[in-house]
């Protein structure tokens, strides 16, 4: 199937022969869906939180020792999406000979809400400055509907560029007569809740090779400013999704798609390709939350008190985890009433239930059921009330060992032509806002290899086309669900308002946005 020049792609890729093999198997045989059991409900699955225990997690986490914190926040992706609206608008506007009473059609209410609204986004001064440079006044434009120049400006490569910049990069807050991109909420919010003991406040975000001089140069124009202010030091590092995690494509025939130049076509695994990023972090605490889903600051503080509740939650159960390994590793001979006891604890805290419903036949091989489960990852998820429609969210699943465990779930991943299975999707009360924190050391202090948790079949697979011709492309396993299927996993329930994420540039019109 491949000959020496594919090989030599392959090696330039970093990506080994075995690896592409596995993948085209994969594309043959399907991927299963996910074997759902139940949704996770508050009490069965999801843990609430009321007020003592909120004073308890929280005030855990501030007294924590020497743990190293850092956030991880995946930053990568260009904000085309958010200005989807007006890309479809200008292209139609510019075509046809509509004036603007197109606007008043619903198709384009939400081009319609931008332009009536355009004062109040953050970037708004620069926009007007731009068009000031062309001698162009944006509120005459505006009046008389001339759209044109203005959407040129905000999204053009040559001018604002709004619409390819990653949306770390784009201003999202207006203070006064300054204003912040989320980048610069980032730095702000981890000066809040994750300040080590020597003052720095370490950052790392996944960024495209493409934006990273961006990002440095923005991160050096703002520090000094913000280290004044919240007397802190920030470490900010970077890393770049790897190209030894790019999937093969193939055509509808399961065979390698090649490029018009005969190579074969790789895209880039998704952000499940990320856990290759994390694995390499070496920190006690990782908080993982994306670049869009930050508030400005009159509304930070329900954040930074959850992010020290998730933590301080994750120290609890790591210290009762810990000491457990020790007992299992240590001790000759234990007590099967402390062997009943972790037992009891892994079911009905961690909420792994054992296939065979409980082993104890064996004290032998409990011992080891009980290191294998305990010695994983953990992870303390926030979990948002669903008020909306169902969707992808935290759910019992059966797992292919035959254990059932809490699992965080894509709606791509599920048969929702199977009754019983959709069924289970429409019963869901939560849903998962990408508000985790991380304990990546085992309980001797060493590095997990992340990359031995993976659920290696839980990626999805997807029609595309590509220069008029169709094929089939891979996603890796998606970070927070099958790259994170065989860690320890708890949720809690958190309040709606810490998950605001900007997905249109309309978002920001939001009260919750607006300062």
């Amino acid at each position: 199937m491949f000959n020496s020049r594919d090989i030599k792609q392959f090696k330039e890729k970093g990506i080994g022969k075995n690896k592409v093999n596995e993948q085209i198997n994969l594309f043959k045989k399907g991927i299963p869906y996910v074997n759902l059991v139940k949704a996770a409900r508050i009490k069965d699955g999801i843990k609430s939180i009321n007020d003592e225990l909120l004073n308890y997690y929280s005030g855990k986490y501030e007294s924590a020792g020497n743990q190293v914190k850092i956030k991880f926040i995946p930053a990568s992706g260009a904000a085309s999406r958010m200005f989807k609206a007006l890309y479809e608008f200008n292209s139609t506007y510019l075509k046809s000979d509509y004036d603007y009473k197109i606007l008043k059609s619903d198709a384009y209410k939400q081009v319609r809400i931008f332009f009536e609204n355009i004062q109040k986004f953050a970037f708004y001064n620069d926009l007007k400055t731009r068009l000031a440079d062309k001698n162009e006044n944006i509120e005459q434009l505006t009046r008389k509907n001339n759209y044109k120049v203005i959407l040129n400006v905000l999204l053009n490569a040559r001018e604002l560029n709004y619409g390819e910049l990653p949306k770390g990069l784009l201003k999202f807050h207006r203070y006064g007569n300054s204003c912040r991109t989320a980048v610069e909420e980032h730095m702000v919010e981890g000066a809040m809740y994750s300040k080590n003991n020597d003052g720095t406040v370490k950052i790392h975000f996944t960024v495209s090779h493409e934006h990273i001089i961006l990002f440095e140069e923005l991160i050096e124009k703002v520090k000094d400013k913000y280290e004044a202010e919240y007397k802190v030091k920030f470490d900010i590092s970077y890393s770049i999704q790897k190209s030894s995690t790019d999937t093969i494509a193939v055509d509808l025939n399961n065979n390698p798609f090649r490029n018009e130049d005969d190579n074969i076509f790789f895209r880039p695994g998704g952000h499940g390709a990320l856990i290759e990023n994390l694995n390499e972090i070496d920190a006690d605490i990782v908080f993982v939350k994306n670049i869009d889903n930050v508030l400005p600051d009159s509304m930070k503080g329900i954040t930074q008190t959850y992010k020290k509740v998730l933590a301080g939650m994750l120290l609890v159960y790591q210290e009762k985890i810990f000491n457990y390994l020790n007992i299992l590793e240590s001790a000759s001979v234990i007590q099967y009433s402390i062997l009943d006891e972790m037992n009891d604890f892994i079911s009905d805290e961690l909420c792994v239930l054992h296939g065979n419903k409980r082993i104890n036949s064996d004290p032998s091989d409990l011992k080891k059921y009980l290191f294998r489960i305990l010695n994983r990852p953990i992870r303390v998820c926030g979990m948002v009330k669903n008020e909306g429609e169902p969707g992808g969210g935290p759910f019992w699943v059966k797992n292919a060992d035959g254990n059932t465990s809490l699992q965080i779930v894509e709606i791509s991943q599920i048969n929702k032509k199977d009754f019983e299975q959709n069924a289970i999707i429409n019963s869901s009360t939560h849903f998962n806002p990408v508000d985790i924190v991380c304990g990546i050391k085992d309980y001797k202090g060493v590095k997990f290899n992340l990359l031995k948790f993976i659920d290696p079949k839980s990626g999805i697979i997807s029609k595309k086309t590509k220069e008029g011709r169709p094929l089939k492309a891979l996603e890796l396993p998606g970070l927070w669900n099958g790259a994170m299927s065989d860690w320890s996993t708890m949720f809690i329930s958190v309040p709606i308002s810490t998950f605001n994420p900007v997905k249109t540039v309309n978002d920001l019109l939001k009260p919750e946005h607006q300062q």
